[in-house]
């Protein structure tokens, strides 16, 4: 199974509540990985502290152009939808910051002229914290294009576990990236004005991508019903509410897992992981 926790904006406690639930499914012995695809600020390793035991680069193919055969047809940079390539005349100009390593343009070529060479992005991490299974992704500082390295955090998905996905804040081209070919997405929201309007942005996306989905309602109060008012207009399921408590901010600024500090949170999440598989089993 392969669950993504996401939301429309940061700071909602996506990873808090994503490694939380990683870890409490290790307690339970069901087989689990979490995946931090969250390559530009990758955070998930402050709580569960993972044993790192492989490193690896993480590369795009980046066009090159023989101008000796380049004709200036433009057909390549007709194709490319990134505008890593510009034609100047004759000549094409390549702009490897933009490029998506989507190779589209060595195979439209009508002249063969284009070849690739491999560009390093970043890095991969695996390794385990307890029972846990752990893997992220770091950006290389400058990189623009996070989807590719966000790609190979994904190649580490077990598929005899439950993958827990941390995607990216926001609807933007990593979110998709992450969460588009996973079972359930869970986002995750707060009652207040930003964090409904951008929780409203991420379930159009979410709609439109066609995955099942539900929301946690973050640091909930119970004098503030905004979001139970703002998910029930628009027909969204609600599978649990994390209260607003000054001891999970403690825990949280200490790095601690908050199911062991506040050891009642249990019961919330085991009403999570219920509730995540009630939906993916319909």
């Amino acid at each position: 199974m392969n669950i993504a926790i996401a939301s429309g904006k940061g700071g909602t406690g996506k990873t808090t509540i994503s490694t939380n639930l990683a870890y409490y499914l290790a307690g339970r012995n069901i087989s689990v990985k979490y995946l931090d695809c969250d390559v530009e600020e990758p955070n998930g390793h402050l709580f569960l502290k993972p044993e790192i035991t492989k490193k690896q680069p993480a590369f795009i193919p980046v066009p090159s152009i023989d101008e000796s055969k380049c004709t200036g047809c433009g057909k390549c940079v007709q194709l490319c939808e990134y505008n890593a390539l510009a034609r100047l005349g004759k000549t094409v100009m390549v702009f490897a910051e933009l490029c998506h390593g989507c190779g589209g343009c060595t195979l439209i070529c009508p002249q063969n002229a284009i070849t690739e060479h491999e560009k390093e992005i970043g890095f991969v991490e695996s390794g385990k914290s307890g029972k846990t299974g752990f893997v992220h992704g770091r950006l290389k500082i400058g990189e623009a294009m996070s989807p590719p390295l966000i790609r190979s955090v994904l190649e580490k998905k077990d598929k005899d576990s439950v993958n827990i996905i941390d995607a990216p804040p926001g609807t933007s081209c990593p979110v998709i990236a992450s969460v588009k070919n996973t079972d359930f997405i869970v986002l995750i929201t707060e009652p207040t004005p930003f964090g409904l309007n951008d929780l409203g942005l991420a379930i159009e996306t979410t709609k439109t991508i066609g995955i099942p989905f539900g929301v946690v309602i973050n640091r909930a109060d119970k004098d503030n019903n905004d979001a139970e008012v703002f998910c029930k207009q628009r027909d969204v399921m609600i599978l649990c509410e994390i209260p607003d408590d000054r001891s999970i901010a403690e825990a949280y600024s200490k790095g601690e897992m908050i199911i062991d500090a506040i050891p009642q949170l249990r019961n919330i999440y085991a009403k999570l992981w219920e509730a995540i598989k009630e939906q993916v089993k319909k």
